[in-house]
C-alpha cells in the first residue's frame, strides 16, 4: 500500500499579512502530481486542513477544488480534523462525500470505526483520530484522568481492540493530530497545553504499523512507523531551516514501512538576518536573501531613522522588523517581545505575580489556579468553535 502523508495545509492563511492562497493552490496542484507520478493508493491528510474554525470562502472553495480533484483521480484519501479546524464543521456531509473516496474522520466517537482498503496483501485499516481535546472528549472516550495522553490512550483502545477482531494479518494505519514527545515544535503552532502538559509519548500508538501525525510543522521520523509530515508550506519565520515536504510511505505485506521525503514548492525562501542597520544594507553576502522573505533584527544601539523604508530598498520582501540593540553586558534586555520569546503563558504569568510581589513568585496553590485558568479559557474557545 503506497501512502502520501500530509497534513496542517491551513488554508485561508497568511504570511505576516501576505496572502497564501496561491502558493497553497499551487502546493494542491503539486500533490496531485504526485499522485499521479508516484502511483500512490491513498492519501493521508493529518488536520488541520483549515486555518481557523470558520475559514473565509475562498479557503474553502479551494478544499472544495481539491476534494474533486481527488475524487476524479479515484485516489482514497483519508482526513481528520486538527484543533485549529472545527470538527463538526469539517465533518458537514461527510457520509456523503465518503461515497466519492473521501473519508472525513472528526467524530470522537468514531475513532475505532477504520476505514478498510485493500492490497494484493490483504486489508489496511485507516482509524483517524481528530484532535481531542481532552475536556470536550474524556466521558465520550471513557477516558479515566483528563488530559491528552490519557485521552489518546482511550482512543487507541478502542482501535486495538476493533483491529483484535479483523482477520489476522490486517494491518494499521492511524492519523492523529497531537503533540508527542520527541517532536520538535515552531512558532506558528497553537498551544494546545493541558495542566502544564502538552506532549504525550509515543507508546501511546503502540501497534499501529504506521502513525500519520500533524500537528507540528516540521517534517520529522520519531521512529520508523511515526511520523510528522509538517506543514508543507511555512507560517512563521522559525520555520526558515525547514525543508518542507509529504512523506511517501511504503507499507508491505508484513507491515514494514519504507519512506522518502516529496519536496513542496517554495513560494519564496526565508531569511532570518541580523545586524547593524548599514552593515545589513551593505553585506554583499546577503545578496542571496534579496528575493527572500525576509526577517530583519537590528542590533543599532540608536535606533536609525526610517530602517524599513531603507531596508526594502535592498530586501523588497521584507515583512518583519524587529529590534535587539547591542546594550552594555550588564544592562537588561530593552525588547519587551524579547524578554517574552519563547515562553509561554503560563511563565509569562508567573513572572509577572513574581514582579509585583518584588520577586516572590507563585506558590503551589497559585500555580494551580493559573494552570486552571488558562486551561478553562482554551476549552472555552474550543467549545465556542465546536457550538458557534
Amino acid at each position: 500500500m503506497r501512502m502520501l502523508h500530509t497534513s496542517d495545509w491551513h488554508l485561508g492563511r497568511s504570511f505576516h499579512r501576505v496572502s497564501l492562497l496561491e502558493a497553497q493552490s499551487a502546493f494542491l496542484d503539486h500533490l496531485l502530481a504526485t499522485v499521479h507520478e508516484h502511483d500512490v493508493d491513498v492519501v493521508l491528510v493529518a488536520g488541520d486542513i483549515y486555518d481557523r474554525a470558520v475559514p473565509p470562502l475562498t479557503a474553502v472553495e479551494l478544499f472544495d477544488a481539491a476534494l474533486h480533484r481527488l475524487a476524479e483521480a479515484g485516489v482514497p484519501t483519508v482526513m481528520i480534523s486538527g484543533n485549529h479546524d472545527s470538527g463538526r464543521r469539517l465533518g458537514v456531509g461527510a457520509g456523503l462525500i465518503e461515497r466519492a473516496g473521501i473519508h472525513l474522520r472528526t467524530d470522537p466517537a468514531g475513532v475505532g470505526t477504520p476505514v478498510l482498503l485493500a492490497d494484493a496483501h490483504g486489508d489496511v485499516a485507516f482509524y483517524g483520530l481528530p484532535y481531542l481535546e481532552p475536556a470536550l472528549v474524556r466521558d465520550e472516550l471513557g477516558a479515566t484522568k483528563t488530559g491528552h495522553e490519557a485521552v489518546l490512550t482511550a482512543a487507541m483502545e478502542r482501535v486495538r481492540a476493533d483491529l483484535a477482531r479483523r482477520t489476522p494479518g490486517t494491518r494499521s494505519v492511524v492519523l492523529a493530530h497531537a503533540f508527542v514527545a520527541g517532536g520538535t515544535p515552531s512558532d506558528s503552532e497553537r498551544d494546545i497545553t493541558v495542566g502544564g502538559v502538552a506532549a504525550v509519548p509515543a507508546g501511546v500508538f503502540a501497534g499501529a504499523d504506521y502513525v500519520a501525525l500533524g500537528h507540528l510543522h516540521g517534517s520529522q521520523a520519531l521512529t520508523e512507523r511515526i511520523r510528522y509530515s509538517g506543514s508543507p508550506l511555512a507560517y512563521s519565520f522559525s520555520e526558515s531551516d525547514h525543508r518542507k515536504t509529504m512523506w511517501l510511505v511504503d507499507l508491505d505485506g508484513d507491515g514494514t514501512v519504507r519512506a522518502e521525503r516529496i519536496a513542496c514548492p517554495v513560494p519564496r525562501p526565508l531569511a532570518r538576518v541580523r545586524g547593524r542597520l548599514d552593515d545589513l544594507l551593505a553585506d554583499p553576502a546577503l545578496d542571496r536573501h534579496e528575493d527572500s522573505w525576509v526577517e530583519v533584527t537590528l542590533t543599532d544601539p540608536v535606533r536609525p531613522a526610517e530602517p524599513m523604508a531603507r531596508l526594502v530598498e535592498r530586501f523588497p520582501h521584507t515583512l518583519s522588523l524587529l529590534f535587539a540593540p547591542e546594550l552594555p553586558g550588564d544592562e537588561p534586555l530593552a525588547s519587551y517581545a524579547q524578554r517574552l520569546r519563547d515562553r509561554d503563558d503560563q511563565q509569562i504569568a508567573q513572572d509577572f505575580v513574581a514582579h509585583v510581589r518584588g520577586g516572590n513568585g507563585p506558590d503551589d496553590r497559585e500555580r494551580t489556579a493559573l494552570l486552571r485558568a488558562f486551561d478553562d479559557v482554551r476549552v472555552d474557545m474550543a467549545r465556542r468553535e465546536v457550538t458557534g
